[in-house]
C-alpha cells in the first residue's frame, strides 16, 4: 500500500520558516523511509533572481520573521548577516543550485549547506561565490557547478518544476503533500511535533 504513496516536501532553500522545520522534518522523513513511504523533494522559489539590493522594508521583516522563528522554536540565527552582506531579494540561484545537487544525490546536504551558510555564517546564498563554496563542500566538482548555474536549460528546469508545485494544494513554504491513488492531498505540519504529520499521513493511507 505505502509503495504507492509519495510524499511531496516543498521547500525554498532560503526559505526561513523551512530552516525552523528542519529537525522536525528530519525526523519525520526518517519516520516516512521507515515505513517505506517515498519521499520527494520540490522546488517552490521564493524570489525570482535580481540584483537590486532588497528593499529596507522587506530587510526589516525578514528579520523580524528570523526573531519570530527565534522565539517560536529556538531556532539559532546570526543577525549579522544583515550588517556583513549586501541582502538581495533572489532565491532562484539557491533553488537552482538544489537541483544540480540532486542529480548527484546531495540535495540535502545542498539544503543544509546553504541554510548554515545563510542562517548561521552570515554568508549570502544569492551570491554565485557562496554557492560554488557551499557545492564544493558537498562534494561536488566546483568548476562543472559553476558551469552548471550558468546554463539555461537549468533554469527551465527550475521553472518546469515551479509549474508542477503550483498545481499542487500548497500553502506556503514548507508544505507536505501526499500523492496517493492520483489524489493529491495537503498534510498538516507542526513545526514542532513529527508525529502529527505522519498520524496525518498514515491514516490516510488506511
Amino acid at each position: 500500500m505505502t509503495k504507492e504513496a509519495t510524499l511531496y516536501y516543498v521547500y525554498d532553500p532560503m526559505c526561513s520558516w523551512c530552516w525552523g522545520y528542519a529537525p522536525t522534518w528530519l525526523k519525520l522523513q526518517t519516520e516516512l523511509e521507515k515505513s517505506g513511504i517515498k519521499v520527494e523533494y520540490r522546488l517552490g522559489g521564493l524570489a525570482p533572481d535580481s540584483d537590486e539590493p532588497m528593499a529596507e522594508d522587506m530587510q526589516r521583516f525578514l528579520e523580524q520573521t528570523w526573531h519570530k522563528i527565534n522565539a517560536q522554536l529556538g531556532t539559532r540565527f546570526n543577525y549579522d548577516f544583515w550588517t556583513l552582506c549586501q541582502p538581495r531579494r533572489s532565491t532562484y540561484p539557491a533553488c537552482r543550485a538544489a537541483l544540480i545537487a540532486r542529480e548527484a544525490g546531495l540535495e540535502q546536504a545542498m539544503i543544509q549547506g546553504i541554510q548554515h551558510a545563510y542562517y548561521l555564517g552570515a554568508k549570502n546564498p544569492s551570491d554565485l561565490k557562496t554557492l560554488v563554496e557551499i557545492a564544493d563542500s558537498v562534494g561536488l566538482d566546483a568548476g562543472i557547478f559553476t558551469e552548471q548555474m550558468l546554463d539555461e536549460k537549468l533554469n527551465q528546469r527550475l521553472m518546469d518544476e515551479m509549474v508542477g508545485v503550483r498545481q499542487l494544494p500548497i500553502q506556503g513554504f514548507p508544505s507536505l503533500v501526499l500523492e496517493h491513488k492520483g489524489q493529491n492531498t495537503p498534510i498538516v505540519l507542526d513545526y514542532r511535533e513529527w508525529n502529527k504529520s505522519f498520524k496525518a499521513i498514515t491514516d490516510r493511507l488506511l
